[in-house]
């Protein structure tokens, strides 16, 4: 297991994580996220339920924030990010990218299971698999206290995260700015995207209002209090349909993206 670099700053910490403190105590999980990111934020209530079941038999959970974004490189509003998202346990900024070269990150979310000698046990890149991730968690806790008593893996969140679920593949992420590094800003004119998919998403730096209408229905506003990624719709299986946005003049739309669904 790779030694944490020591200049990057952590949050919900009172100082640089050890590897060898670390792994004292069993095993652990790396996670890489991005807090604005879709893939990566639909991933992280599993990371904390985790979190919560299997701390005191041991597991350590570690977040890396590797920015996908510039808006999510700021250390204040990761911050609040981590808040809204009721993560409390430790979060790198790796805005550098020093610990996502260091394990060969592939895309957001990024997950590494190490055993309690510093052993890679699994690796899983991208949504999915929590299922599988937990049974292998829960593994490595048994290699410890072989008769302890574990919960049974959690329920899927989604009907998509359900073991040997069949998915549609959705629409391809837009760039309203016309690329990752330029935003759609609001106060001017609308933002109109068609998709097939789960849901929609937006991330978003700023605050204001996003006013969203879906197939030219009623308008409804979303109050977008922090940077980070806001549900534009959901819909119970993949569909499609046509949204359109208008937006405060202190909004800033980084990229629409589409979640999987069943079909």
């Amino acid at each position: 297991m790779p030694e944490l670099p020591a200049k990057v700053p952590w949050l919900n910490a009172i100082r640089r994580p050890r590897i060898a403190g670390v792994l004292a105590d069993g095993p652990a999980v790396v996670h890489f996220f991005d807090f604005a990111q879709l893939n990566s934020v639909r991933a992280l209530p599993y990371l904390v339920a985790w979190r919560a079941r299997y701390a005191g038999a041991g597991l350590t959970v570690l977040g890396v924030q590797s920015p996908r974004f510039g808006f999510t490189a700021d250390r204040r509003k990761l911050a609040t990010a981590l808040d809204r998202l009721g993560v409390d346990h430790p979060v790198a900024l790796d805005s550098s990218y020093e610990i996502w070269s260091d394990y060969g990150c592939k895309g957001w979310p990024s997950l590494f299971l190490w055993s309690r000698d510093g052993a890679l046990r699994w690796v899983h890149f991208g949504e999915g698999e929590y299922t599988a991730t937990e049974e292998a968690i829960q593994a490595e806790l048994r290699e410890a206290e072989p008769m302890r008593e574990l919960p049974l893996p959690l329920d899927p969140l989604r009907s998509s995260d359900a073991p040997g679920a069949k998915v549609m593949p959705p629409s391809d992420e837009v760039f309203p700015g016309g690329s990752r590094s330029e935003p759609w800003r609001g106060g001017g004119g609308a933002l109109e995207a068609a998709y097939a998919a789960g849901g929609a998403y937006a991330s978003i730096d700023g605050e204001g209002e996003l006013r969203v209408a879906t197939d030219g229905a009623e308008v409804r506003a979303i109050a977008v209090d922090a940077p980070g990624l806001y549900e534009l719709d959901a819909h119970p299986r993949h569909e499609r349909h046509r949204l359109r946005l208008e937006a405060d003049a202190g909004i800033e739309v980084y990229s629409l993206s589409f979640a999987a669904g069943v079909p």
